[in-house]
């Protein structure tokens, strides 16, 4: 499903990452944060940038 065109990098408040298609409307609570592009370029970038898989808020607890 949706592996061809283009896609958003975007990121929720929580600081985690997802992939949205481009030409759909970006749901409430998440933001674009990083490139535009194919898939697997927009897979890259999450990979590099969410070195910590836990959310924002658990992560400012310890």
């Amino acid at each position: 499903m949706f592996d061809d065109g283009e896609f958003h990098v975007v990121i929720n408040d929580e600081e985690q990452y997802s992939i949205w298609p481009v030409g759909r409307d970006i749901p409430v609570g998440w933001r674009v944060a990083g490139p535009t592009g194919p898939k697997s370029e927009c897979l890259a970038h999450i990979d590099a940038a969410w070195t910590d898989m836990r959310p924002r808020s658990l992560r400012e607890e310890a």
